[in-house]
């Protein structure tokens, strides 16, 4: 009976080279799956929930005011308003109309304990203002709505 047995040596250093390759091809595989799949937004929109009230995102409206445009921008979270701010306010609307920042930190102020912008109190020094402040935030939040299906 003549038996051919065959002995395999493998030296470490290959094995571990191997052991090595396989590990960095099966990270390299997860990490372009994970770049590639497509994820939860749709044409760079963040997927809304059944509950959320808005569409997450800064949205702007325009406040004329004399002779100078405001720009109001507001930014939402999925369920609630986070800040409102207004872009390029020049030291001469800020002279012209001096409430307009007190009344704007005064809405600020009381975003993290409303619901809704019917809410918000303002004081009897600036209503004028903040009712002004207050439409043009409605304005800016239209588009931010999720809508009813």
């Amino acid at each position: 009976m003549a038996s051919n047995t065959k002995i395999l040596i493998l030296k470490a250093k290959e094995l571990i080279y191997t052991i090595i390759f396989v590990v960095l091809g099966i990270l390299l595989l997860l990490l372009l799956l994970f770049m590639f799949l497509p994820d939860n937004t749709e044409n760079g929109i963040p997927e809304v929930t059944e509950s959320a009230v808005y569409i997450p995102g800064v949205y702007s409206s325009t406040v004329q005011l004399g002779d100078s445009t405001l720009e109001v921008q507001v930014t939402v979270d999925s369920d609630r308003i986070c800040d409102v701010a207004i872009v390029n306010l020049n030291e001469t609307v800020t002279t012209m109309y001096p409430l307009l920042t007190p009344a704007l930190e005064e809405i600020n102020e009381q975003l993290p304990d409303i619901d809704t912008l019917d809410d918000l109190t303002c004081s009897a020094d600036s209503q004028y203002t903040s009712v002004i402040l207050t439409q043009a935030i409605q304005n800016a939040l239209e588009p931010a709505l999720v809508k009813a299906e």
